[in-house]
This record gives structure tokens, C-alpha cells and sequence, in this order.
């Protein structure tokens, strides 16, 4: 079968099409052909070495990807009958498994973590879901704000931070996020209810809006301590990139990792009909053929996108 892969890690130049052997699906897992694979920094950190450590004694070649849109075309044993042959469907893939990520023709996974694809979605809308959607629904868990709470969230107009906004809104949050003059029409698009200019000094300009702070922020700009004045004493902090603090203030910092949820199917489920009732807005910025993979992570170095690239496999 067809992947896109690495043998060496490097520049976007690394990545190759390669021809792998076509994988089985064994006891609860599930084969899916792939029609969609979204494109996220988390690739580009693979690509680059920057997990390398998380795959000890993994031989090349490693291929990337989180998001998977497509059809199911087998069925392992022991699954149960929540998945069929056939049905068009989206996964989270962990891409350190020994069955690699989402940049293939096929990909195997547990069944827990397949859901329908959501009604009315094309396969590459579909493949931008779960996995920044899962990450922003982890982290509004993780602060806890009761409804009625007030929280933040920088990055705003990111897959994550977009997600994020969304999902607070139903949580029935105020939600204070930030954005650059060009995107605050885009972010009020998703419910916020106050707009404040992206930068370094964000946290000022949320304290001039909450002189108390914010119950809870959700980090998608990953500024870290530059976000922490923003917060009210005794506070919550979701981080998506590892960092745990400290911060002062008895404030608590939570690192949010994708992969926490990539089993949780009622989880996954819940964001999929989410989609469905027009709670959260699926992005695209471009589809690519599965061979401009290179092109694509260029792309996304580059900066400045709107929604996500998708990689076409079908």
C-alpha cells in the first residue's frame, strides 16, 4: 500500500511515498481505508525528530499523521457491531504504534477509537476533527470552570483555540479569546464573547476586561508563563505542549496531550454529533494529493493558516 513516510529526519524535503506492506487488523482493531489524513504541527515534530524519544528501539521508516477519515474495510475479531464493513468513518491514530499514523492508504486501530464520520461531511472536513477538537475538549475538562465561568483562550483562530471557543460556548462559559485585527470577525464567528488583540501583553488586556482574572485559560498561542497574570488566584492553566509551570498563585497548570482521549469513544462520539448539531465548525484550509506531503508541511510552517491542510488519499 501507499504511505507517506520518513526513513531520516529532517526538512519537509525527507518525506517520501513509500510501499509498505498492507496491514491487518487483529483483535479489537479496525482496518480503514483511508480517503482523508489531516495535516498538524504534531507531523511536523515527527518528521523532524522531535519524537524520536517516545518510539525507543523503532526501526524506520515512520509515518506521521493523527487524523484518519475513510471507510472501514475489515473487521478484526472481537469488535462489536458499533462499527460494519463499509461505513464511512473517522479515527484518532497514534502514530507511535507499531501500525504507524494516519499518512497511509490503510491504517489499523482500535476500534474504540473510530467513530461515524458526521452526516453532511465531506471525508477531508471529516479528517479535521478529533484530534484538535479531542485536545481542546481535554482541556476545558481539565480547568473545570463551572457554567456561568469566565475563561480565555489565546490562539484563538487555530484549530485548537477555535475548538475551543466553540466547546466553552456550549459549556455555557464566557469566553474571552484573542485574535489579530484580520481574524476577530472569524473568532466572534465562533461565540466568543469578547475579542481581545493577540501579542505578548494578551494577559493585560484580559485583566483590563477581568480586573480579578480569568477562572481558566486555554494556551493555544503556547505563551506559557506570559499567559499566567491572566489568571485569578487559584486558578487553571491548559497547556498544550507539555509545560506543567509552576505558576504562582496556586494557580495549576495542566499539560493536555491528544492521545489521553484516543480511546475515549463516547468522547470521540460526542464531538462527531457536535459537528452534527452545528456546535463546531469543521476548517479546511486546502486539500493536497497524498505525494505533496513535503508541499504541505511547508505550508504549515509557514504560518498564518486558517483551518487545516488535508492530505487526499483516496
Amino acid at each position: 500500500m501507499k504511505a507517506i513516510g520518513v526513513y531520516d529526519f529532517g526538512g519537509p524535503e525527507v518525506l517520501q511515498v513509500l510501499d509498505l506492506p498492507e496491514p491487518q487488523a487483529g483483535p479489537g482493531e479496525v482496518r480503514i481505508r483511508v480517503h482523508a489524513a489531516a495535516v498538524s504541527p504534531t507531523d511536523v515534530k515527527l518528521r523532524t525528530g522531535g519524537h524520536a524519544v517516545r518510539m525507543p528501539g523503532r526501526r524506520p521508516p515512520f509515518v506521521p499523521g493523527m487524523d484518519a477519515a475513510g471507510v472501514i474495510d475489515q473487521l478484526g475479531p472481537e469488535t462489536d457491531d458499533r462499527l460494519a464493513m463499509g461505513q464511512r468513518v473517522i479515527a484518532m491514530v497514534l502514530f507511535i504504534s507499531p501500525h504507524g499514523g494516519a499518512y497511509a492508504e490503510q491504517v489499523v486501530v482500535p476500534a474504540a477509537s473510530v467513530v461515524p464520520a458526521p452526516e453532511g461531511t465531506d471525508f477531508a472536513a471529516a479528517s479535521t476533527l478529533l484530534m484538535n477538537a479531542m485536545t481542546a475538549r481535554l482541556a476545558l475538562d481539565a480547568l473545570a470552570v463551572p457554567r456561568g465561568g469566565v475563561i480565555a483562550v489565546t490562539g484563538a483562530a487555530g484549530a485548537v483555540g477555535g475548538y475551543a471557543v466553540e466547546l466553552a460556548k456550549a459549556d455555557g462559559l464566557t469566553v474571552i479569546a484573542d485574535a489579530a485585527p484580520h481574524d476577530v470577525e472569524l473568532v466572534r464567528g465562533f461565540g466568543a464573547d469578547h475579542v481581545v488583540e493577540r501579542g505578548t501583553d494578551v494577559a493585560d488586556r484580559i485583566r483590563a476586561l477581568v480586573p480579578d482574572g480569568v477562572a481558566g485559560l486555554v494556551d493555544g498561542s503556547i505563551q506559557t508563563t506570559k499567559v499566567v497574570p491572566a489568571i485569578a488566584d487559584g486558578g487553571a492553566l491548559a497547556e498544550l505542549r507539555g509545560w506543567s509551570g509552576p505558576a504562582e498563585r496556586g494557580i495549576r497548570v495542566y499539560p493536555v496531550m491528544a492521545p489521553d482521549g484516543i480511546t475515549d469513544t463516547k468522547g470521540l462520539d460526542a464531538l462527531r454529533r457536535q459537528v452534527e448539531d452545528g456546535t463546531l465548525t469543521l476548517r479546511v484550509a486546502k486539500v493536497l494529493p497524498a505525494e505533496e506531503a513535503a508541499e504541505a508541511h511547508r505550508l504549515l510552517e509557514a504560518g498564518g493558516l486558517r483551518g487545516r491542510l488535508v492530505l487526499d488519499f483516496s
